[in-house]
């Protein structure tokens, strides 16, 4: 191999003889980056097997005998202020030299982030390796290079570290050779983010700024799959100088392979791409989007990885550097990886694709993107032609597709009720079957969830709705998917998402209380429970929503442990037959969410109404103190007051005494010794976005 600077390998003469016929192409691998792993050796997608297969794959294939191969650096502090805060630096250098439990804290409070000894100096390694090949790229040392990285990077955003990322590594190279580079004549950087899941820490980097055109082609759903939010959708375009220097081409669902990235190459990044003329290109080179990918659920071959790399070496003289991000199958991982740096080493042309058509999905999203840009990119403004278009892949059911733990939800696909009776008559057999082999498992299981979405959704339930779900554009984000003002994060919604056959209002004999301090969704604060036992002397506002007892599944499950694996019902028909006798029963398989307890409050029309609140122990443990009670942020109450007020259920003056609580309050509902109840006059006023004036208790 080439050392930085010399000959290696081979003889010193054969080997610049073959040089002067070969592209330079640089290398970095370093075992020091295996360092960060899972703090109690727990098996994790994001493992430091996914490096060392890399460069285990190359290796036999002779590959790093063929480049320069670099040494990694650690990044300067400096270079990496440049994506992100001086507080997130400060936290990610010193966080392995903290003591265990403190790290595991910080960790547990991040997006799917683990921390151990090993995480700063792998995490400044990685940012500081890709800073050093891109730099040798712009140099014209090298015509491109591969950084085989970890931890990624594309997630992490100025102020937090999220998603498996600590570092945007990608971000920070880019930045580092606009402002600290000057003299490189790196004036426009084409950023192409091709994981399966969006960069949106990349894309918030460079909002605003028109020498980046970024480029993200990922799974979004509507917003359900990760990072779930509305970031990665085709109208965020960017703003102020940099309105259209970013791209999102956001895939509608799963399954999305070498015909659906290739019509987007052609009919959106290239095009664009020809426009812009960058003067290099960074290529976020997650393999996520791979076949068998377990986070991805999409089918990316290597050859596909192939063409896509080889239409954009048309560019930059080939100037590229691939930093890696994601990807989880080791084999898939290591084959795609191959694929790139044959592609980089020129080393034998690169066939077309083979006939094959993509979704009709995917022809949509293009559309949508094209027609969104064109205002920004003239090359975007005709229409494709209908007959292009009408090229598409034969329809097919598009099921779910599991998700991991850097994941905030599960995203289900809608399988059209049409359909449904289709699925039971011909593979209900399929479900008799010894299957051995994952592939077939994984069929099963969607199948499995396929059937039972089917026969849940004949039954129809009330959902009775105590808390901010009260207001029902709230609620809808459970069924729609989406959020409203003062929801820190995004509701991914059902799988079903029609809106409620109905809604009505009853009052019930039970305690409405405030407890627990701090909640992913509305951040600092108490949220809403409902004492499962009932009273006389109570009355609990709630607001019924006819829905299927399939969405109040996808309801019960958003509303505890949205990671939960969906095969399977949470609450079928044998339950809700088992709560007209018993009264309530705790759903076992989300028993670490907050309401996992369904609650039978009676019928409604002869229809069963339900609602989910926490089990009897924990009502024992507020009464002691161990779970705090907690008076709600001024954004939860403001949902509830909503919800009231909307309702027409009370006026606003009603509906703040309604959910203000007092010392008797504390008292009639727990009883004993108050000494840990909030004292009433931590109450105060303050005046809500809607005009009236409402009171919260200040934690």
């Amino acid at each position: 191999m080439m050392e930085e600077g010399s000959g290696g390998g081979k003889s010193n003469c054969n080997r610049m003889n073959d040089a002067k016929n070969e592209r330079r192409v640089g290398l970095i691998y370093d075992q020091r980056m295996c360092k960060h792993r899972t703090p109690y050796g727990d098996d994790h997608p994001e493992k430091p097997d996914r490096i060392t297969v890399i460069w285990n794959k190359l290796e036999l294939a002779g590959i790093p005998q063929r480049c320069v191969i670099l040494n990694a650096k650690e990044a300067k502090d400096e270079y990496i202020c440049a994506g992100h805060s001086k507080n997130h630096v400060n936290l990610i250098r010193n966080i392995s030299s903290k003591e265990y439990s403190k790290r595991n804290r910080i960790a547990s409070k991040l997006n799917s982030i683990y921390l151990n000894e090993g995480s700063s100096e792998s995490a400044y390694l990685a940012a500081g390796s890709v800073i050093e090949v891109a730099e040798k790229v712009a140099k014209r040392e090298l015509n491109s290079a591969f950084a085989i990285v970890r931890p990624p990077g594309h997630h992490a955003e100025y102020d937090e570290a999220m998603g498996f990322c600590l570092f945007n590594n990608i971000a920070i190279a880019a930045s580092f050779l606009l402002d600290q580079r000057p003299e490189l004549g790196i004036n426009k950087i084409l950023i192409v983010d091709w994981d399966v899941h969006h960069g949106n820490g990349t894309q918030k980097t460079f909002w605003s700024d028109p020498r980046v055109l970024f480029f993200s082609v990922h799974r979004h759903e509507f917003g359900s799959f990760y990072p779930a939010n509305f970031d990665g959708f085709y109208t965020m375009v960017g703003e102020g100088p940099g309105a259209g220097y970013n791209i999102n081409v956001p895939w509608e669902n799963g399954r999305c392979g070498d015909a659906d990235y290739l019509a987007v190459w052609d009919h959106v990044l290239v095009p664009v791409a020809k426009e812009f003329n960058p003067d290099i290109i960074l290529v976020s080179a997650g393999f996520d989007a791979a076949v068998g990918d377990p986070l991805g659920g999409c089918r990316l071959t290597p050859h596909g990885y192939s063409v896509l790399l080889k239409k954009l070496m048309d560019f930059a003289q080939g100037r590229i550097v691939l930093a890696l991000e994601g990807g989880y199958n080791l084999d898939s991982l290591a084959n795609s990886a191959l694929a790139c740096m044959e592609v980089l080493l020129e080393d034998k042309p690169v066939s077309e694709l083979s006939e094959a058509y993509p979704f009709e999905s995917t022809w949509r999203v293009i559309q949508a993107v094209r027609q969104t840009l064109s205002a920004y990119w003239p090359t975007l403004a005709d229409k494709l032609p209908t007959k292009l278009t009408d090229k598409k892949a034969p329809p097919h059911i598009l099921l779910s597709s599991s998700e991991s733990d850097d994941e905030d939800y599960e995203a289900s696909k809608i399988i059209s009720k049409d359909l449904v009776q289709a699925i039971e008559d011909v593979v209900e057999p399929i479900l008799k079957l010894k299957i051995e082999d994952n592939h077939a498992n994984k069929v099963k299981n969607e199948v499995n969830s396929a059937l039972w979405r089917s026969k849940l959704s004949k039954t129809d339930i009330w959902y009775a709705a105590f808390g901010s779900n009260m207001w029902k554009s709230r609620f809808l984000c459970y069924i729609e998917g989406g959020q409203v003002i003062g929801m820190k994060k995004l509701c991914s919604g059902s799988v079903d998402r029609n809106p409620p056959k109905e809604t009505r209002w009853k009052t019930f004999p039970h305690r409405l209380f405030f407890g627990r301090d701090f909640t992913q969704t509305w951040g600092p604060g108490g949220v809403a429970f409902l004492d499962p036992r009932s009273n006389s002397e109570d009355k609990a506002y709630m607001c019924l929503y006819k829905i299927t007892l399939e969405q109040f599944n996808d309801v019960l499950l958003q509303e505890n442990v949205p990671d939960h694996d969906m095969n399977s019902p949470l609450f079928d028909l044998n339950a809700l037959d088992l709560i007209l006798n018993e009264g309530s029963i705790p759903v076992e398989a989300v028993k670490r969410g907050w309401y996992h307890n369904v609650v039978y409050l009676g019928k409604e029309d002869d229809i069963p109404i339900l609602t989910m609140t926490c089990p009897l122990s924990a009502i024992e443990s507020f009464k002691s103190g161990e779970i705090p009670l907690c008076a709600p942020s001024k954004d939860y109450a403001d949902t509830l007051v909503r919800g009231l007020v909307e309702g027409k259920q009370l006026s606003e003056e009603e509906a703040m005494t309604y959910i203000q609580p007092s010392e008797a309050h504390w008292v009639r509902s727990f009883g004993g010794d108050h000494s840990h109840y909030p004292p009433a006059h931590f109450w105060y006023k303050y005046e809500t976005n809607f005009g009236y004036h409402s009171m919260y208790w200040l934690t």
